[in-house]
């Protein structure tokens, strides 16, 4: 098998469905749409499921990622930073 590069295109993708919005299903669980594509062809669009503890989990864990980021004009506000008490900041 060989080992992709950055010089080659990946032989599957997986990434959000920018053109569909994030909705919930009737148990309460986030779908995320993903768009699955194998070799530049479109192939599904299945949803990524999750409860709203594993949503949180997911939004603490790419706000932490992110940290180190520098923020767009265009953030939503937990990504700005929050002046707290003693001069700590909080994201």
């Amino acid at each position: 098998m060989k080992r992709p590069t950055h010089k080659t295109k990946p032989e599957w993708q997986i990434e959000q469905a920018a053109d569909r919005p994030i909705t919930r299903d009737q148990n309460g669980a986030l779908a995320v749409p993903l768009r699955l594509v194998h070799q530049g062809e479109h192939v599904a669009t299945p949803p990524l499921l999750l409860t709203v503890a594993e949503a949180e989990k997911l939004h603490a864990s790419l706000c932490y990622a992110l940290d180190s980021e520098p923020t767009p004009d265009d953030a939503p506000d937990c990504r700005k930073s929050i002046q707290c008490p003693g001069g700590r900041q909080r994201y």
